[in-house]
């Protein structure tokens, strides 16, 4: 595992400001995301872009422990979420995957499969992983405007280190993200979704936009 990989000049891009996400509805999604718990993690614009399938990024809710997972979980399915994948222990811990009214894929996860108390819905961290092409080249374009790699597994998962960032940025395959997420890989139209971060503009080798955060 590669800890180390940094770039020492040029650091434009050294966290994430915020994430946008392009919906049909903003006021539905608005509460949607409320009785999630993260709305204020989160911009909402309205868009009308077109998009099908898979849109080649999940979000995930890092949370201390089993009980969050379920208390997370069941409050996006009576808001209207559609189960993809259902809670469940794992090797890595117990987690569960759900998709959200205006499409946009969650994965609510603990690295615990054990509870130490009450489920109090607090939420450890938000990650944004990207599913692309070529992990390493891809890997290679973040760490040349300026982020920092904090854990790197070859070509197959990369997580940068962000730490002023409420939104941790990752890379993942995307047909191995589509597998995690529970759906088919192939998509086509829009990401609708929007980083916002560094100095300027760009759009990624996958197409994922980024937007200044002075802008």
């Amino acid at each position: 595992m590669d800890t180390t990989e940094s770039r020492t000049e040029g650091h434009a891009l050294t966290s994430i400001t915020s994430v946008v996400l392009d919906v049909a509805d903003p006021v539905a999604a608005q509460a949607f995301y409320a009785a999630l718990g993260v709305d204020h993690l989160l911009s909402l614009r309205e868009s009308q872009a077109p998009t099908s399938g898979f849109r080649g990024f999940t979000l995930s809710v890092v949370v201390a422990q089993p009980a969050d997972v379920d208390a997370i979980v069941g409050a996006a399915l009576t808001a209207g979420a559609t189960s993809l994948k259902p809670a469940a222990k794992s090797f890595w811990g117990y987690g569960g995957v759900v998709q959200a009214p205006d499409g946009t894929i969650w994965k609510v996860a603990s690295s615990s499969k054990k509870n130490t108390g009450p489920a109090n819905r607090e939420i450890d961290q938000i990650v944004l992983l990207l599913g692309v092409s070529d992990v390493r080249a891809t890997k290679r374009f973040y760490v040349e405007r300026g982020l920092t790699v904090g854990k790197s597994f070859g070509a197959k998962y990369v997580e940068f280190d962000t730490p002023s960032s409420t939104v941790k940025l990752a890379l993942y395959g995307r047909r191995a993200l589509a597998k995690d997420a529970g759906v088919p890989e192939d998509g086509t139209g829009s990401h609708r979704i929007v980083v916002v971060g560094g100095t300027e503009p760009f759009t990624d080798p996958d197409g994922f936009a980024w937007e200044a955060a002075s802008a």
